[in-house]
């Protein structure tokens, strides 16, 4: 490999889970090819998500403004154009990041694309002659995009984020950590994804007798925070940071945890990236869809039953409404989770 600087534009929008699940890859490239130079484009949001990595800089998409529609997207090839792109990683492979590929490869620059493994998803989902198997994670699927355009990147060892500095917010709220620090994170996108309300307060009220712990409830925003505040409402060892502190502090609060409990959403990626163990809780999806958290054990993706569920995963991001499975998240019992939580807690 030439050590030229080569300028790679790395295209993952969204979701937040999957931006995060890039991180990993970026890291070890940027570890074993230190000549390049790496613009992620995504969401601003996003942002915070890469602002420790070296030699990766941030292009923000606005796609609501002026990267809306078609004459958008013809303005984001043209700005990331002024940025001397060589190589363009199309990490999400939909629609918009498939048109910027396309006037890239037109112009004369190396294009790669991940491959979702559609076909095979479809396999795993679908009711009928479903093929269970666990696919191709989508950590190895984003090694072979950057492969494509000549660079081998090897995960032989796991790459994380450094522990970052704990906000002064959450200190004034959390005081000096002195205890171990649990995030749990209750909420999904999809409501088949999400553990029942009634069965995580039993398990955070059975954590809460545990007062060498802190158990910290991190929401999707302010719209959930009154729930959360029901969560924890009477333990003084609880408390809620929805809509409390900005995704930037957060990140670096969820850095700092001793263990992250979530479901299959985006704050199990966000705490997995730093190296946080953490436990996830599956409904309608399941980790062999290749979307488990970076360098978790299987053992610590609790699972529901699917000797009553058989129809189990149902889907790949929990959009999809299986008639009679409304209740699958129930078969994984508050005692099975508050072992596997207290397992990393000897």
């Amino acid at each position: 490999m030439s050590y030229h600087i080569k300028h790679i534009a790395v295209i993952r929008l969204s979701a937040m889970g999957d931006v995060a699940m890039t991180v990993p890859v970026i890291l070890a490239l940027v570890d074993q090819h230190p000549e390049v130079k790496i613009t992620v484009v995504s969401r601003p949001f996003f942002k915070p998500i890469f602002a420790a990595i070296p030699n990766v800089h941030f292009f923000a998409v606005h796609t609501h403004h002026q990267h809306k529609g078609i004459i958008g997207l013809f303005r984001l090839y043209r700005d990331l154009k002024k940025l001397d792109i060589d190589l363009v990683a199309d990490l999400h492979n939909v629609l918009r990041s498939k048109i910027i590929r396309k006037l890239f490869a037109l112009s004369g620059k190396k294009v790669a694309f991940t491959d979702k493994g559609r076909a095979e998803k479809a396999a795993l989902t679908r009711l009928k002659d479903k093929v269970f198997q666990p696919l191709v994670s989508m950590i190895e699927r984003h090694l072979e995009t950057f492969e494509a355009l000549g660079f081998l990147v090897k995960m032989e060892r796991p790459y994380f984020l450094e522990k970052e500095a704990i906000p002064i917010k959450a200190q004034q709220v959390l005081g000096e950590k002195n205890r171990k620090w649990i995030g749990i994170a209750p909420f999904a996108h999809y409501e088949s994804k999400t553990y029942p309300l009634d069965l995580m307060k039993k398990v955070i009220d059975e954590l809460a007798q545990n007062q060498s712990l802190k158990i910290i409830l991190l929401g999707g925003g302010k719209e959930h925070a009154a729930v959360l505040e029901r969560l924890v409402k009477g333990h003084e060892n609880c408390f809620n940071f929805a809509g409390l502190i900005s995704f930037e502090h957060e990140l670096q609060l969820i850095s700092n945890l001793d263990l992250m409990l979530s479901m299959d959403s985006g704050n199990a990626h966000l705490a997995a990236m730093f190296g946080v163990p953490t436990i996830t809780l599956w409904g309608a999806t399941h980790p062999f869809t290749g979307f488990a958290p970076y360098n978790q054990p299987l053992e610590n993706s609790l699972v529901s039953d699917r000797e009553k569920y058989p129809l189990l995963p149902t889907s790949i991001y929990g959009n999809k409404k299986v008639v009679g499975y409304e209740d699958a998240m129930r078969t994984i019992s508050v005692e099975s989770i508050l072992k596997k939580i207290n397992s990393f807690l000897v």
